[in-house]
């Protein structure tokens, strides 16, 4: 296959392109969801294709095709030289980029896992699922549903460009959920849930904290809590933020806003502000493809679809912005060193800059000091979803929560929405805790232009935020 991609870019250059990048995907999905005790899904599909990025005045074509033969691939080539050299005259964002030494990758960029899930049969994967189904079964009350899934996927990414880079390494990534919907005695529905995924082997299942037994149990026992929970008091609190929450508020709300294409067309509010003081010194937002974090979870990238070695990149530091994230031609055109954030959900689609691990850095506070710190407020957990935009406005909906009082935990909240801007939030981030989680998944992922999902890593520690504005849920 490596020789066929090879010719592909020979053929592009030979057409006239300045650069051509070509790649090969061969990826194995499997779902299964399982509700109450009928089972919704189980299905098995195979990914394979090659796709084809040919370069030409500053402009990119791109075709691909999922039947691999001389002839088709011949056939991607001319189609992306084609679109490449017909956009170069009306594009009004040039983005040429610089040339690089080629990149060859090793075995090591593989992360290696015990207990590969090609490696486990069917029955194996149901029997997780059956498991904790029946664990959220026993440790729930007044259950509506109980929903199960476990997903999977995994597979060679081998890819070359004009460079001579040849990058072959293979992705992988696991998840295993329980969602228990309970009604309430006034006829409301609430929720709990609980999910451990990423670049996992199902040894991690074995786990103690993470088996079945243990995500099902969690799920249960969080519905059922909520069964007895207050709507959550509407206006302006402190709050802490659960770490979970605190990734996707990185992800959806900041991470976004530092894509590159975003900031070089200057839609986004970051656009121009490199060195600007954004928040506090205990605001700290990280974007990296290979965390360097032990045993916190997360997805591992150890390139991205341009053939760009993943990097740590600090686009937040303690308050100030110091970096953006990018593909190789906004990087250029930008000036700043290419990140390795230019990724697509699958051969047929062209890589755009997305985020890879979105987090905030841990801070130094224990789970006392930060209750400590918080005082009086809101404990808001977990999210079921949102609204972002572009400006950096957010609404999210924390699944559960806690009402605090001079430290301590109160009683429990349920429908907790929390609203703002990110920049006015993270110029009130007054700490963070010492305890870090990064969270991924097969099941949810990163939407943008038309592609998703998209599999990323968000968390981070828990965050004492002030002037949180809370929406509360009526009884």
């Amino acid at each position: 296959m490596l020789d066929n991609l090879q010719n592909c870019v020979q053929l592009g250059e030979k057409l006239g392109a300045k650069f051509v990048e070509a790649r090969y995907e061969d990826l194995i999905l499997r779902t299964l969801q399982r509700t109450n005790d009928v089972w919704r899904d189980i299905t098995l599909k195979s990914r394979a294709g090659v796709g084809v990025a040919c370069y030409y005045g500053g402009a990119s074509g791109y075709s691909f095709t999922s039947t691999i033969t001389k002839k088709n691939m011949e056939a991607v080539v001319s189609r992306a030289f084609k679109m490449a050299k017909g956009s170069a005259k009306s594009a009004t964002l040039k983005l040429d980029f610089d040339r690089r030494p080629a990149m060859d990758s090793r075995k090591s960029d593989t992360l290696s896992v015990k207990d590969h899930p090609r490696d486990k049969d069917l029955t194996y994967k149901t029997d997780l699922v059956n498991r904790a189904v029946d664990s959220a079964r026993k440790s729930g009350a007044s259950i509506s549903n109980i929903t199960g899934m476990y997903g999977e996927l995994h597979g060679q990414k081998l890819f070359t460009n004009s460079e001579g880079s040849v990058i072959d390494w293979n992705f992988e990534i696991v998840d295993l959920r329980c969602t228990v919907t309970s009604k309430t005695v006034a006829g409301h529905l609430v929720n709990g849930a609980e999910g451990v995924g990423g670049t996992k082997g199902l040894d991690h299942y074995k786990t103690p904290g993470t088996t079945p037994e243990d995500i099902g149990k969690k799920a249960g026992s969080n519905a059922k809590e909520q069964l007895k929970a207050e709507a959550c008091p509407a206006g302006k609190f402190r709050a802490l933020v659960e770490n979970r929450l605190a990734g996707v508020l990185a992800h959806e709300s900041f991470g976004h806003l530092s894509e590159g294409e975003y900031v070089a067309i200057g839609v986004s509010p970051l656009s121009g502000k490199l060195g600007t003081r954004l928040g506090t010194k205990n605001a700290t937002i990280i974007d990296h493809g290979m965390p360097d974090v032990p045993n916190v979870g997360g997805l591992w990238l150890p390139y991205d679809d341009q053939g760009t070695k993943a990097s740590k990149t600090t686009i937040l530091s303690k308050g100030v912005l110091k970096h953006y994230l990018h593909s190789r031609g906004t990087a250029n055109y930008l000036k700043q060193r290419p990140t390795g954030n230019c990724r697509a959900i699958h051969f047929g689609f062209i890589p755009i800059p997305r985020m890879t691990n979105t987090y905030f850095d841990a801070g130094n506070l224990t789970k006392e000091e930060a209750l400590e710190l918080l005082d009086t407020g809101v404990y808001a957990i977990q999210t079921s979803g949102g609204q972002v935009e572009a400006d950096g406005s957010f609404v999210f909906k924390a699944i559960r929560g806690y009402w605090i009082e001079k430290g301590e935990v109160k009683k429990p909240l349920r429908e907790v929405s929390l609203s703002g801007n990110i920049l006015n939030l993270l110029s009130n981030v007054e700490g963070a805790t010492r305890d870090f989680q990064l969270y991924s998944g097969y099941f949810g992922g990163c939407g943008k232009g038309g592609q998703a999902p998209l599999p990323v890593g968000l968390g981070g520690p828990e965050l004492v935020v002030s002037n949180v504005t809370f929406g509360g849920q009526a009884n």
